[in-house]
């Protein structure tokens, strides 16, 4: 499967609908899945999408990690699983969002007309540029922190 790369501006129409890149629409293509589980970034004021096949491999490595016995390993299941929704693009690569999910997107900055998807391998993002913009690392600490994670991964610490 190729991966979900760059970054690419978008426009919401007045009824909350965005296009997915045409890009992703190609990739979304390779896995067969004409649905997107879309959910709420754990850590981040955005929205990620995942090629449904990718969502059900994710969510089945969660679901093996807890506990379904367990009652704080259910309300993390529980509450995961409820900031996802399951949305199918029309004939022509739109999704409507919900309003809760584009006051998301602001994380207390100014409601922008524009929004960045940024991909992520295999799995893509939903920004606001301007939030975005101000989380990501000047270019130095991003050389600094993958050249340490690299020298991590291949065991030359």
């Amino acid at each position: 499967m190729s991966t979900f790369i760059g970054n690419i501006e978008v426009k919401a129409d007045e009824k909350g609908r965005i296009f997915i890149p045409a890009a992703y629409r190609r990739i979304l293509a390779e896995t067969e899945s004409k649905r997107i589980v879309m959910r709420r970034d754990t850590d981040n004021a955005c929205l990620i999408f995942y090629p449904e096949t990718v969502w059900n491999d994710k969510v089945s490595s969660l679901r093996h990690a807890l506990d379904e016995w367990d009652p704080e390993d259910q309300l993390l299941l529980m509450q995961f699983m409820s900031d996802a929704e399951l949305l199918e693009p029309d004939n022509q690569g739109r999704v409507l969002l919900q309003k809760r999910n584009f006051e998301c997107l602001n994380d207390g900055q100014s409601q922008s007309e524009s929004l960045i998807f940024v991909g992520m391998f295999d799995r893509f993002a939903l920004w606001n540029p301007e939030v975005f913009a101000m989380k990501k690392l000047e270019q130095h600490d991003l050389a600094e922190r993958i050249r340490s994670r690299m020298k991590k991964e291949h065991g030359t610490v």
